[in-house]
């Protein structure tokens, strides 16, 4: 049944990955309950993350069953187990998951997307460091980025901040409350040899802290994609998107220039966007325009763009 399904997506998908000249694209996400896997083709190589659950397997007839579906991917995908990288997905709220290593080796490889280039790793985290659902939004930021000053928050591994460098940004500053990730957002804008430390900053702080002390009129173009949840020791209370998003929002209105726009998406399945309490008439539903085709009616993700034109 796995097998099937396997040769079925993975032709299907693959065919429209050659087609939009996409390298890295998500071809199954628990399409069967029985194998509840997310499996994403990074370039070569598949990074197959199994969601936690009750299987009721003793741990070495999982690790079997486990190396079973690797190699039914193998055959499948007519390549060696060896770069077919399993780990168990727990669903964690907020990011906190992040942040933790899985493994002691390191897997890194570099992927091309969108005419850059991006480590990934595809070991040590619970994320390789590149949201494939994002590639579309990544391709408006970089087309509006031209001449604009960028600031890109939860920056993550900064892949929104090195698309919106080669968009020809004026300047692009990236924040986040990890230093791993920051370190990796810095990494990727060197390897793509745009990197100047005249226009590219890479701070390290709490973004809740960090948007309060932004001057008023200070940002072209703003990209927040918050975390559903967040309760870091490194942050002063929590952050709940649904709660606190109109008050993200102000302090980000506040921060844009007059013709700013901002792109706000966070990833809770039941989101709604209070538009009546945030003060900019012109707000945007681009949900479905960012959705790629590897992610169709399989994304719990809102995106909105916020206009102050």
């Amino acid at each position: 049944m796995f097998e099937n399904r396997m040769r079925k997506v993975y032709k299907h998908y693959s065919k429209l990955a050659r087609n939009q000249d996409v390298a890295c694209f998500r071809f199954y996400d628990h399409d069967l309950p029985e194998f509840p896997f997310a499996i994403e083709w990074y370039n070569g190589a598949v990074h197959a993350a199994e969601y936690k659950r009750k299987h009721g397997m003793e741990d070495d007839a999982h690790d079997a069953w486990l190396q079973q579906c690797r190699q039914i991917l193998a055959d499948v995908l007519q390549i060696l187990p060896d770069v077919i990288f399993m780990k168990e997905r727990m669903r964690k709220a907020g990011r906190q998951g992040q942040y933790e290593k899985f493994d002691v080796r390191k897997e890194e490889r570099i992927v091309p997307e969108g005419g850059q280039s991006f480590i990934i790793n595809l070991t040590d985290y619970l994320d390789t460091g590149l949201f494939l659902d994002h590639r579309i939004t990544r391709g408006m930021v970089r087309d509006e980025a031209k001449g604009k000053h960028v600031l890109n928050l939860f920056c993550y591994t900064g892949s929104f901040s090195v698309y919106a460098a080669a968009g020809g940004a004026a300047t692009v500053t990236s924040v986040d409350i990890s230093k791993t990730y920051l370190n990796w957002a810095k990494r990727n804008m060197q390897y793509n040899k745009l990197y100047k430390d005249t226009q590219h900053d890479f701070i390290h702080t709490d973004v809740l802290d960090f948007i309060n002390d932004i001057p008023a009129n200070t940002y072209d173009l703003i990209v927040c994609d918050p975390p559903t949840f967040s309760n870091s020791k490194r942050m002063e209370g929590d952050f709940d998107v649904q709660r606190d998003h109109v008050a993200l929002l102000k302090k980000l209105l506040k921060a844009s220039t007059d013709a700013g726009k901002i792109y706000f998406s966070n990833n809770y399945r039941n989101f709604v966007l209070d538009r009546e309490a945030i003060p900019v008439f012109n707000i945007k539903d681009i949900t479905k325009a960012t959705t790629p085709f590897d992610f169709q009616g399989k994304l719990n993700r809102s995106c909105f763009l916020l206009d102050k034109l």
